[in-house]
C-alpha cells in the first residue's frame, strides 16, 4: 500500500508561487519577449538548469520529508518523483518530435518558434493541473480506473510501436480543418504575432494557426502521460510536480534536439515500449506489484538502449 499524501496546502502554494515566479522570470527578464534563434549552447544550459532544479527539489523534499514524516516515506516519495520526472520527461521528447513536425511544415523561422513553445508551455501547465486534479479524484474515488488507464497506456503502446515510421498528416487535423473554416487567416506571417487587424477586421497569422496544433498536440499527449505516472504513485503532489518540472524543461529541450532529432529515430520504439510497460504493470499490480525502483531501472534501460541504437544505427548508415 502507497504512503500517505504528502501535499499540504502551504507545500501547495509553495511550489505554484515557485513555477509563477519561474514564468515571470522566463517572459520579463530572460528575453522570453524578445524574438531570437535560441542556440544549442543556450538550449543545453536550460535544459541542465531545469533538470538541476527538478533534483534541488527533489532532494529538498526528501530533506523535510525525513524530518516530518520518517526517512521510509522520504525515501519512497523521493523515488516516486524522480521516477515520475523520468517517465514525464521520456515521453516528452515524443512531443518535441511532432513540434518539429509542425514548425516545418508551416516554414515558421526558427527565431519565432520561441514565443510559440513559451504559449504552449503555459497551455500545457494549465492543462496537466486540471487532468492531474481530476485523474487523482478518479482515482481515490473508483480505485479501478487504474485498469482503464493500464488497457489504454497498453494499448497506446502498441499503436505507437506499429505507427512509430509514420507522419501524421496535418492537413486532415481536424482542429487545424475547423480553425481554417471559422477564422480569418492572413496568408503571410507579421513576425510573431498571432493576430492582426486590417481596415478594422481582426485577422489571425499562420502562427497562430502553429499555437493551435502545438496546445492540441500537448493536450493529446497527457492524455497518454499522465495515466502513466498513476502507475507509480497516486500522490496527487508527486504527479503534479514531477510532470510540471517535466513541462518547464520541454521548451529547451525542443531547441536541444532540434537539429539532432534525425540521429534519435529508434527513440520512438523506447517511448512504446515504456508506455506498454507501465501500462502491464498496473494490469498485474492485483498478483504483483514492481516495486518502483525496478520500475524506474525498466524505464532507463528502455530509454537508454533505444537512444544507443539510434545513435548506432545513425552511424552504420552514414557509413
Amino acid at each position: 500500500m502507497e504512503a500517505m499524501n504528502i501535499g499540504t496546502p502551504a507545500m501547495w502554494g509553495a511550489f505554484i508561487a515557485f513555477v509563477l515566479a519561474m514564468l515571470a522570470l522566463d517572459l520579463f527578464v530572460f528575453g522570453g519577449r524578445k524574438a531570437h534563434k535560441v542556440s544549442a549552447k543556450e538550449a543545453a544550459l536550460w535544459s541542465l538548469a531545469w533538470f538541476s532544479l527538478a533534483l534541488a527539489f527533489n532532494a529538498g523534499l526528501w530533506w523535510y520529508l525525513n524530518g516530518t514524516a520518517g526517512q521510509e516515506i522520504a525515501n519512497q516519495k523521493a523515488i516516486a518523483f524522480f521516477t515520475g520526472y523520468l517517465i514525464e520527461k521520456s515521453l516528452s521528447v515524443d512531443n518535441v518530435f511532432v513540434f518539429l513536425l509542425i514548425f516545418s511544415s508551416f516554414h515558421v523561422a526558427a527565431e519565432y518558434q520561441r514565443r510559440v513553445l513559451i504559449y504552449g508551455v503555459l497551455g500545457a501547465i494549465a492543462m496537466r493541473a486540471i487532468m492531474i486534479l481530476a485523474g487523482a479524484w478518479l482515482v481515490r474515488e473508483f480505485n479501478w480506473v487504474l485498469y482503464i488507464f493500464g488497457v489504454f497506456l497498453v494499448i497506446t503502446g502498441l499503436r505507437m510501436l506499429v505507427m512509430a515510421e509514420r507522419e501524421p498528416d496535418l492537413e486532415k487535423n481536424p482542429v487545424l480543418r475547423f480553425a481554417r473554416r471559422h477564422l480569418r487567416i492572413t496568408k503571410e506571417y507579421h513576425a510573431e504575432k498571432f493576430s492582426v487587424t486590417k481596415d478594422g477586421v481582426r485577422w489571425f497569422t499562420p502562427l497562430f494557426l502553429v499555437l493551435i496544433l502545438i496546445e492540441a498536440s500537448d493536450l493529446v499527449f497527457a492524455v497518454d502521460s499522465i495515466p502513466a505516472i498513476f502507475a507509480i504513485t497516486t500522490d496527487p503532489f508527486i504527479v503534479f510536480t514531477s510532470n510540471i518540472f517535466a513541462i518547464m524543461g520541454l521548451r529547451a529541450l525542443y531547441f536541444l534536439m532540434a537539429d539532432v532529432a534525425d540521429r534519435f529515430h529508434l527513440l520512438k520504439y523506447g517511448l512504446a515500449m515504456v508506455l506498454t510497460f507501465i501500462g502491464a504493470k498496473m494490469l498485474i499490480a492485483p498478483w504483483y506489484h514492481v516495486p518502483v525502483q525496478a520500475s524506474l531501472a525498466i524505464v532507463a534501460v528502455l530509454i537508454g538502449a533505444s537512444v544507443v541504437a539510434s545513435l548506432v544505427a545513425t552511424r552504420a548508415r552514414a557509413k
